[in-house]
């Protein structure tokens, strides 16, 4: 069983789990974050199952109507049930965050063993991409990447965002690959004849497990902000193809302040509730996860662990 060092002595791997998980749920505050973000997801996985396939559906009897017994969250411009459309809303912001930040961590994780392990000319070169990469802030190379990538699709943005974001995980399983390499396990493993395919696997992998939990949650917060940004300039999955927390916000918005291009629309009044409670739930989501990453940070942080 691999070992990871702190003040004191070696800790074993599995006991140091053990500790960060308890030090994690001894946090009444992050637990509960976890529950409501946990929620959330959930619900969004079954809209099918929870509201059927009524996002579409238009109630002519209650258009533009605010929250009531028939309609929990309000209607529409058009009658179209405020809280079914922010359900469905949920399942593809949390496709397009997950499936982001499942492919961006996967990229950064192998590139950051790669450099941070074997060092030399291909952690030079491999590190000057990543630097290269998050040179330009998020937003813009989103925005400039979805001029081309026209009309945006969930899987474009998935693939937009696993592009730039790779980097932020690489830079930070580099440098924690760069501390294990050094460490007693691993030059006792190294001794002993292991491979590096082996040491890597068997004992750099899984002593920076915490590194990666800690990045991943990171990155869901990040797709879903930028997700959110963009869709409010337009730039991302329109609201006639697929409903996201983003454009219920930023199609409401666009339409209140009058910045629709058409003026006989930009006439059209949306209540409150319209983008009331899409941007709750899209605020509910991140707030929960920084809870949930900062949590993380200091429950699985060797150098905290006594």
């Amino acid at each position: 069983m691999s070992a990871v060092a702190v003040s004191g002595g070696l800790v074993p791997r599995r006991s140091l789990t053990r500790v960060g998980l308890r030090r994690f749920i001894r946090r009444p505050a992050a637990l509960t974050a976890f529950a409501v973000l946990l929620t959330i997801l959930v619900i969004g996985a079954l809209a099918p199952v929870l509201v059927g396939s009524g996002a579409e559906e238009i109630d002519l009897d209650h258009v533009k109507n605010a929250p009531s017994l028939a309609h929990l969250f309000g209607t529409d411009n058009v009658g179209r049930d405020v809280l079914k459309r922010t359900v469905y809303g949920v399942r593809t912001t949390e496709e397009v965050a997950l499936a982001a930040a499942g492919l961006a961590t996967f990229l950064g994780v192998t590139i950051g063993l790669l450099a941070g392990f074997f060092a030399g000319w291909l952690d030079a070169t491999l590190m000057r991409v990543a630097d290269l990469v998050t040179a330009y802030p998020a937003i813009v190379f989103t925005l400039a990447a979805f001029v081309y990538f026209r009309p945006v699709w969930p899987h474009t943005l998935i693939l937009v965002f696993a592009a730039f974001m790779w980097a932020i995980v690489a830079r930070a399983v580099r440098a924690d690959v760069v501390r294990i390499r050094e460490t007693e396990y691993v030059e006792a493993a190294r001794a002993l004849g292991a491979p590096s395919p082996r040491i890597l696997v068997r004992h750099v992998l899984p002593n920076a497990i915490g590194t990666i939990v800690v990045a991943a949650t990171s990155l869901i917060g990040l797709v879903v902000l930028v997700d959110a940004t963009v869709e409010f300039f337009g730039f991302g999955i329109p609201e006639a193809v697929q409903p996201s927390l983003g454009n219920l916000v930023a199609d409401t918005a666009k339409f209140n302040f009058g910045l629709a291009a058409n003026s006989d629309i930009a006439a059209i009044q949306f209540g409150w509730w319209t983008w009331f409670f899409p941007g709750l739930v899209l605020v509910l989501i991140l707030v929960c996860v920084n809870f949930v990453g900062d949590a993380l940070d200091e429950a699985l942080n060797p150098k905290s662990i006594r």
